[in-house]
């Protein structure tokens, strides 16, 4: 691919380095904010509104979502979200690429999913040259309170994320993860479904 005769966003888009203070970019980016600032500052009543503004936003979704205000994005529509989707407060995607979320994603407070990343080194990041990677989580992602998601990660399926973990690399399905940098620490069998059932006595 010749980057040579794309445009930056277009770069963006194909994981290349870009300039970020394009003026198609920050036209994008502006109108992501005026609606983000609407969205944040609805009252808390407006819930049908504040959906309708998210479903205009976001790339893709699915009929049951809500994401508790205040939210941040950088332009919406590289974000895809499943069904049954949950975010609490102060969640922050950096959607210079695309993020992929399966169903059944709860997201705890205080979350950032950062796609978007700069040059290690300060001669080609003083030129304000940026790079974006892919972010994709999988179905029924529990993601703890401060979490850090970072370029490019694959969360799996059926995974919890322990809150205030930094997550640098790929984590496998039907695990418990943690730490920083974000580890696997065990499996996750039927024996912690049959835990809360016994103590919470679900399905009775």
């Amino acid at each position: 691919m010749d980057t040579n005769i794309l445009t930056e966003k277009q770069k963006m888009l194909a994981g290349k380095a870009y300039l970020a203070g394009d003026a198609v970019l920050a036209k994008e980016r502006l109108k992501a904010r005026e609606m983000v600032y609407e969205f944040n500052h609805l009252a808390p009543k407006f819930i049908k509104q504040r959906k309708d503004l998210l479903k205009r936003l976001f790339g893709k979704t699915e009929k049951m979502f809500y994401v508790e205000p205040p939210f941040r994005c950088d332009y919406g529509y590289n974000i895809e979200i499943g069904d049954n989707f949950y975010a609490n407060f102060n969640l922050v995607i950096l959607d210079c690429a695309k993020v992929s979320i399966g169903n059944n994603v709860f997201i705890a407070p205080n979350v950032a999913i950062y796609t978007a990343g700069h040059p290690i080194h300060a001669h080609l990041r003083d030129q304000e040259y940026e790079w974006a990677q892919e972010i994709t989580i999988g179905n029924s992602v529990w993601i703890g309170g401060n979490v850090v998601i970072n370029p490019g990660v694959k969360i799996g399926s059926n995974v919890v994320i322990g809150s205030g973990s930094i997550v640098t690399r790929d984590i496998p399905d039907n695990v418990f993860a943690a730490g920083n940098p974000c580890r696997v620490i065990r499996q996750l069998t039927d024996a912690d479904k049959d835990y809360y059932y016994k103590d919470f006595k679900l399905g009775e």
